[in-house]
């Protein structure tokens, strides 16, 4: 089995990661860290702390030149960090050393690090938003349509009371919703830029260490977050934790998926859905299962990083190391479910009948609550509530329908819309079109 499944060429397309996986290969990193210290070199001798020419040197230098990440390999793993190695490379690759010299000017490797990680989180986040924002719009729709097709609540497994299909359909989606909301602000407060030197006093970065930060944030469209956070991983716990609850939720999604188009109960078809090696008749819901395993994935990975977020003193090397072995895996995690559930979204069919045989049919059980608030007009609401036990137990025992009791038993009651479905959804069709119309609002 592959180390991870996301660029597994046996589990790729069970896990697939779209664009996103790109963002998070060597290339990419290396990428993203020439383009921080090009950038920095290039605002650094337009403030004069380096020679104007030699940062026009350096940034053109790293646009163009190429590094392989392999030939860093030796040195990442003598100096822990693969910015000395890359520096190195650059410098030598540049085959000017009087240019050369002033790239990586008073950074820091964490600087270069969480810098160029950043970039690449910008990038994942705006990816994921477009498969999450595509998935509402999908699921909008779909609660719109069945906002009054009634099927059957369910609670610890049981029959509860009906609801309609578009309300089950919003309860996914409206999770989606507040997440898809909290983007702006989650990009505004942790989508920072790091340059704080060594040791986090920013010595060896000029005389106005803060304007430089500031200009570097503006020149890569990052935050400038006006302090130093090398210690501080909250904008990386806030990341991981909104992609993990991305995670959870669509996982929501796929348990529901995966209980309704199981034998005995088909209340819904997933369109592809994957075969048995032995056994011809089955289809397995393979797309909501996958959705369920990243979110087991995510939430235990996010539960290592929150622990490895305590730094010792200004640097911490095992808490690093450990950020780098998890943080990958969540985002890749919920790019692979953003883009399984817009696909399963696009294809997920409800079988209507299907869904109405166990409120309609059956012996009308689950219309007990309905029928307890009816007599409660007629009595006081416990011995309605006893009276419709007694009803319930006498039907099952004789296997007569509740509606032909309470007929014959209580003939004051109005029985053609109690033990009617449609007149029984409550606010279940409000709520479904009411998360279209704010899906539409974005």
């Amino acid at each position: 089995m592959a180390g991870s499944v996301f660029d597994s060429a046996l589990f790729g397309d069970l896990f697939p990661t779209g664009e996103v996986g790109r963002l998070f290969t060597d290339t990419a990193e290396v990428r993203a860290m020439l383009l921080v210290e090009g950038t920095l070199a290039k605002i650094q001798g337009q403030m004069g702390l380096i020679p104007e020419i030699s940062a026009q040197a350096i940034h053109r230098a790293s646009l163009e030149l190429q590094i392989d990440p392999a030939g860093l390999r030796a040195a990442t793993g003598a100096n822990g960090v693969s910015v000395p190695g890359l520096v190195s490379a650059f410098r030598d690759l540049m085959q000017a050393p009087e240019h050369a010299q002033y790239a990586h000017w008073g950074a820091t490797s964490q600087d270069i690090i969480d810098t160029a990680l950043m970039l690449r989180l910008r990038q994942a986040l705006s990816l994921i938003e477009k498969d999450l924002a595509e998935t509402l719009s999908t699921l909008a729709t779909l609660a719109e349509t069945h906002a009054e097709t009634p099927m059957a609540a369910r609670t610890f497994g049981q029959y509860a009371t009906p609801t309609s299909f578009g309300a089950v359909v919003a309860s996914w989606g409206q999770p989606l919703l507040t997440l898809l909301r909290e983007l702006p602000d989650l990009r505004t407060n942790c989508l920072l830029v790091s340059l704080s030197g060594a040791a986090g006093t920013a010595t060896a970065l000029g005389s106005d260490a803060a304007a430089l930060r500031a200009k570097l944030a503006e020149g890569l469209r990052l935050q400038d977050p006006g302090r130093t956070w090398h210690t501080d991983r909250t904008p990386v716990l806030k990341i991981a934790d909104w992609l993990t609850r991305l995670c959870l939720s669509l996982a929501k999604i796929g348990e529901d998926a995966i209980q309704m188009a199981q034998s005995g109960i088909s209340e819904m078809s997933l369109g592809g859905v994957g075969a048995s090696s032995t056994m011809p008749q089955k289809q397995n819901p393979v797309a909501p299962s996958a959705l369920v395993a990243l979110a087991n994935q995510a939430h235990g990975l996010n539960s290592i990083l929150q622990g490895a977020s305590v730094h010792r003193h200004q640097r911490d090397g095992a808490s690093w190391f450990t950020e780098w072995m998890t943080l990958p895996q969540i985002v890749l995690s919920a790019a692979s479910a953003s883009r399984i559930a817009n696909t399963l979204s696009q294809t997920l069919t409800p079988k209507a009948d299907t869904m109405l045989d166990p409120v309609q049919e059956g012996l009308g059980l689950i219309h007990a609550e309905a029928l307890s608030f009816a007599l409660a007009a007629h009595m006081p609401r416990p011995d309605a509530q006893a009276r419709v036990k007694t009803l319930c137990a006498e039907a099952m025992a004789t296997q007569t329908h509740l509606r032909d009791l309470v007929t014959d038993q209580h003939p004051e009651l109005e029985t053609a819309t109690l033990f009617q479905a449609a007149e029984q959804l409550g606010t279940a069709p409000t709520e479904a079109r009411s998360f279209a119309r704010q899906v539409r609002a974005i």
